[in-house]
């Protein structure tokens, strides 16, 4: 059985990354999605592994 690693957080988006001109899905709304994700996905590790440094397994 492979080893329960936690997720890895998603790398925010520099600030010149966004181009302001209004986009539907801007790179800050997508990191926004990808870091409720992420906060879900930890909080299920934690649950798995409690005791567990997430930043002493990786």
């Amino acid at each position: 059985m492979p080893p329960d690693l936690p997720p890895i957080p998603p790398e925010k988006p520099l600030p010149s990354d966004c181009c302001e001109s209004g986009c539907d899905r801007c790179v800050f709304d997508i990191y926004a999605e990808e870091l409720a994700y992420y906060e879900q996905q930890l909080a299920a590790w934690r649950e798995r592994n409690p005791g567990r440094d997430p930043e002493q397994v990786r």
